[in-house]
């Protein structure tokens, strides 16, 4: 069997969990290949890893998940319509040609999450809203259009790009814009973030978890706790998932992609909490030096 080169793509990601993640399932699933770190600045860095025949597929993600399209031979439709790609798909037909196909497991992952929330009863009155107008936003609307959730509110500083969401979405879905907190008038079901963990305060969020329960899904996965999920975990009786587990979910699918075959989740759950652990002890002694 040939040994895949698998990468993840992006800017300062010296500290990323998805080698731990993504070895451990080559591992468990008896594959040769192998995962790493490429920290750039520009694609065109890393072109000769995508051109090389042993490129089996890579990560992407910021600020390069806008511009990867452009070493796609195919990419699938979500992606196309969410407008960004976090995986990159290497792949041959029977006479050996190769292909790069692009995807987009953002929203597949966030799509599980949303799904398997139980008191998503009736996805016609079912509130949405999304903290954030990027790239993971649009992912996270489109998984919540994907969900059924017909009603959506996009909240961001930038207005004109909640309101480019609103535009792009408008055959799924009903976006509502809020530039600020106060323009969301209907209290939330289900909350996405898909900002970085600390750019608002506690205070930001209070206000927003009106109903007595609902889901909170959180982005970021740094810092572990962010502001939002220390504010939707005072309200006991909303259910919450953290940065990490929307980085597994869409790991999962990202090597479903790459292997044809069922994640194997536990191996990889599992080598995400060795990694942390790792880190954290690296992180001690460099505070002790």
């Amino acid at each position: 069997m040939i040994n895949m080169h698998f990468h993840i793509f992006g800017q300062n990601i010296s500290q990323s969990l998805s080698p731990a993640i993504h070895n451990a399932a080559f591992t468990a699933l008896g594959l040769p290949h192998n995962y790493d770190i490429r920290d750039c600045t520009s694609l065109n860095d890393v072109e000769h890893l995508i051109n090389d025949n042993d490129f089996g597929g890579a990560s992407v993600t910021m600020p390069h998940k806008l511009s990867v399209d452009h070493y796609c031979n195919k990419i699938s439709d979500a992606a196309m319509k969410i407008g960004a790609i976090n995986t990159l798909v290497a792949r041959r037909n029977d006479s050996g040609a190769r292909t790069i196909h692009g995807d987009n497991t953002d929203w597949t992952g966030l799509y599980s999450i949303a799904v398997g929330y139980p008191s998503l009863e009736s996805s016609r009155s079912t509130v949405g809203l999304v903290i954030g107008a990027g790239g993971a936003g649009r992912a996270a609307v489109y998984a919540l259009a994907q969900a059924g959730i017909k009603q959506i509110y996009v909240w961001n500083r930038t207005v004109d790009k909640a309101r480019k969401i609103a535009i792009d979405f408008r055959d799924i879905c009903s976006v509502t814009v809020a530039a600020h907190q106060s323009d969301i008038i209907e209290g939330p079901d289900i909350i996405i973030g898909t900002i970085p963990g600390e750019v608002l305060p506690r205070s930001a969020f209070v206000d927003l978890f009106r109903k007595p329960k609902g889901l909170c899904i959180e982005m970021s996965y740094k810092p572990p706790v962010t502001n939002l999920l220390s504010v939707s975990r005072a309200h006991g009786e909303w259910t919450t998932a953290d940065g990490l587990e929307v980085l597994l979910q869409q790991a999962f699918g990202q090597s479903e992609l790459w292997t044809g075959r069922d994640a194997p989740r536990d191996s990889m759950r599992a080598a995400v909490k060795l990694a942390i652990g790792n880190q954290s002890v690296a992180n001690t002694g460099n505070a002790r030096i």
